[in-house]
């Protein structure tokens, strides 16, 4: 059977949304995935209104059980950014964003050369690097942004500890908010006292944040 994806949006919907944020998953979770709905009712609480998509790949495995790799990450941002064109509501501010790979993605559209027209990025866990592969370094899409980024990154994420991070040339458009001990999902030790809805409420705050501060 042909599959033939959608342009839909699974909305948390505040009633008098202030802002709405474009949200993409990671590469190995749809939509519906437990870290992406906590986000989202984290966010929706402070006014905002998400939009979570989900991306070819991810929908037809939601359609047939079976695993699947992500397509092409250039193939990604052009889902992206046709989607955005069609559900966008003109009347609100309009932020992108995505956990992990689907934050990278939209870090894209803000670095390609028409860039999108929105108020900024939220990238919630970026993958800096493979894991164990500190060589192979992402930071081109976060150095040309033409658009501010907001990342929030677990210090211990294993995708880009605050120690490697802090090393990196990101340029001006770039805004780090770091989770102490926080790993790649946000999730600390618990020899540490804090813990994940508590890391993830203080992640959606300084998001929330940074696109008021757009806004101002």
């Amino acid at each position: 059977m042909l599959f033939t994806h959608h342009f839909e949006c699974l909305d948390n919907q505040p009633s008098e949304p202030w802002a709405q944020l474009f949200l993409a998953h990671g590469a190995g979770a749809g939509w519906h995935h437990e870290w992406l709905n906590t986000m989202a009712q984290y966010l929706a609480e402070q006014g905002v209104w998400v939009r979570r998509l989900e991306f070819p790949y991810a929908q037809q495995m939601r359609e047939t059980g079976k695993r699947r790799p992500p397509q092409p990450v250039a193939q990604l941002q052009d889902y992206f950014a046709e989607l955005l064109f069609q559900q966008r509501e003109e009347k609100l501010p309009c932020f992108v964003g995505g956990k992990s790979m689907g934050g990278r993605v939209a870090t894209m559209l803000a670095a390609a050369e028409v860039p999108i027209a929105v108020n900024g990025v939220i990238a919630f866990g970026y993958p800096f690097h493979p894991v164990k592969k500190s060589e192979n370094l992402r930071l081109t899409p976060l150095q040309q942004s033409r658009i501010p980024v907001l990342v929030v990154q677990g210090t211990r994420d294993a995708f880009g500890t605050k120690d490697d991070v802090l090393g990196y040339e990101l340029g001006d458009n770039v805004e780090l908010a770091w989770l102490e001990d926080g790993d790649h999902d946000f999730k600390p030790r618990k020899a540490s006292g804090l813990t994940q809805p508590g890391l993830m409420k203080q992640a959606a705050l300084a998001a929330a944040s940074f696109m008021r501060s757009q806004l101002a």
